[in-house]
């Protein structure tokens, strides 16, 4: 199992790219960028060559918004900068600010995010072997590349591309197309067992239904501290997340199959009439260890070990420069192992 870091982008080029650089000289074996209010590929342009051996990959990059051919290329650039550390993680954005939404383009967004994979994989072979270019499918078509754009073949031209959903109807796609899933931050062991890994397995092909062929990438919820006061302010902040997230319709699933139907109730009847009760007392001590893992910095990276062994290939904790003692006690613990 691959122990990774989540970076979110600062706004602060060197900043985000000294941390890319601190989470490989501690020995983490990947760095994953999101995409929120600013472009991740740019702190990934200048990572690739500052540093040496640690897998560089976005978590969630915009899809729709870009033509596939302009993220083939970024693609494709990254993986010959990086000497083949890059992954492409796929998201699909915020439809309200990013589509319009009586354009009608998000109606059948499983199809369209199906052909856009299918899509980029038709130009990188083109790109790598030059041949020539025929994808037509009903929402993207390509069907010439003049040699003037073709940036020619690369040494690893194969970069894994991996769907980032928290919709069970995307897990099956995933299985089917992507090189494998970013689970969502709001899961539980269980129900990556009983939900999300069936499903990945389902949507891949009849011959190809091996666990070893996809890979299930999982962030990490930490709850940590040094101290008892660390530790409940930790606790606190996870609860607060928590709820905000279980009032959303997307994890509606997650609640519902731990029959916690009336709790994901009570937390969306408080967004929606604007309470000043504190939604987080909705979150009880069995949810926040389902959700989260609740252990001493010094227990931290073992609790990690117990819970997703066999189960994810590769977990993701997210990056906190205020907490690198954190990730510093979880790097020295993984070393001792």
């Amino acid at each position: 199992m691959k122990l990774d870091v989540i970076i979110r982008r600062s706004g602060d080029l060197r900043h985000d790219v000294e941390q890319i650089i601190v989470a490989e000289q501690l020995g983490f074996d990947g760095a994953w960028v999101t995409e929120t209010a600013y472009n991740p590929f740019f702190a990934l342009t200048v990572a690739a060559k500052a540093t040496a051996k640690i897998m560089l990959g976005t978590i969630c990059a915009h899809a729709f918004p870009r033509s596939p051919m302009v993220t083939a290329q970024i693609a494709w650039d990254l993986a010959r900068q990086s000497e083949g550390r890059f992954a492409l993680g796929l998201g699909f954005g915020a439809p309200a600010s990013l589509v319009s939404q009586s354009s009608g383009e998000l109606d059948d967004a499983a199809g369209r995010m199906r052909e856009y994979v299918e899509s980029l994989r038709a130009i990188w072979d083109t790109f790598q072997t030059d041949a020539r270019l025929r994808y037509r499918g009903a929402y993207y078509q390509f069907r010439l590349m003049a040699p003037f754009f073709n940036p020619g073949p690369i040494s690893h031209p194969a970069i894994p591309v991996y769907l980032a959903s928290a919709a069970p109807s995307m897990f099956q796609l995933a299985g089917a197309r992507f090189n494998g899933l970013h689970a969502p931050l709001f899961h539980t062991p269980s129900y990556l067992r009983a939900v999300v890994l069936p499903a990945l397995a389902a949507g891949a092909p009849p011959d190809d239904r091996s666990r070893n062929t996809m890979t299930l990438i999982v962030p990490a919820l930490i709850v940590s501290g040094k101290t008892r006061d660390e530790m409940r302010q930790s606790e606190a902040a996870a609860r607060a997340r928590l709820a905000r997230r279980g009032s959303e319709p997307a994890f509606r699933q997650v609640m519902r199959h731990h029959g916690w139907e009336r709790r994901a109730a009570a937390l969306r009847q408080l967004a929606s009439a604007n309470s000043q009760h504190e939604p987080h007392d909705l979150i009880s001590d069995e949810m926040l260890r389902e959700f989260a893992i609740v252990a001493a910095a010094g227990d931290a990276y073992r609790s990690i070990i117990e819970r997703y062994d066999g189960l994810a290939d590769r977990v993701c904790l997210e990056w906190d420069a205020e907490k690198r003692e954190l990730f510093e006690t979880i790097a020295a613990s993984r070393r001792a192992e």
